[in-house]
């Protein structure tokens, strides 16, 4: 029997600041954050659970991912710019909050753009810092296949980014 309250007080931060970071509102994330833990209870039903942090990251990952793709399906392209505090440097003046607010708008909106492997693969290694490694096992990959698909994400955002930037914009990618 597993013990659902002691998942659930023991990862419930890990699945918090995964969903938070993709998505930057409150409201979004708490929805993501209870699909998270039902998706694994779905999962742990159907098969034994190896690592439970590693489990809730990528669940949480590809959750916050499919938000995110409906929000920007439907339309509701808004970010609240107090909630983008954890992401700004200590009290920043207005021009920096929204400078900031409208790159990580532009981000997410690029990150939804890729294909889904790729974007879980992405936001697992840079959002959640995983190892290739621990990518790999969670999504049933070679080592390999997640430094090409991570290699593809990035070659993508760039492409994705030229038109916004133009040719001689800044570099920004990992």
């Amino acid at each position: 029997m597993t013990d659902w309250q002691g998942i659930v007080a023991t990862h419930s931060g890990v699945v918090w600041r995964t969903v938070y970071r993709l998505l930057g509102n409150h409201q979004d994330a708490a929805d993501c954050f209870q699909e998270t833990f039902l998706s694994a209870l779905d999962v742990a039903r159907r098969q034994p659970v190896r690592s439970w942090p590693s489990l809730l990251t990528c669940l949480a990952t590809a959750r916050a991912l499919d938000r995110m793709r409906r929000r920007m399906r439907d339309g509701a392209r808004s970010a609240d710019v107090a909630e983008l505090k954890s992401v700004a440097s200590p009290e920043p003046g207005p021009d920096q909050r929204a400078e900031t607010a409208e790159l990580v708008r532009m981000f997410r909106e690029l990150v939804v753009r890729l294909p889904d492997r790729q974007a879980e693969v992405f936001c697992l290694r840079y959002g959640s810092e995983m190892s290739y490694r621990e990518i790999a096992r969670e999504m049933g990959l070679k080592t390999s296949d997640v430094g090409v698909l991570l290699h593809r994400a990035r070659g993508r955002l760039r492409e994705l980014m030229e038109p916004a930037e133009g040719p001689c914009g800044p570099e920004v990618m990992p």
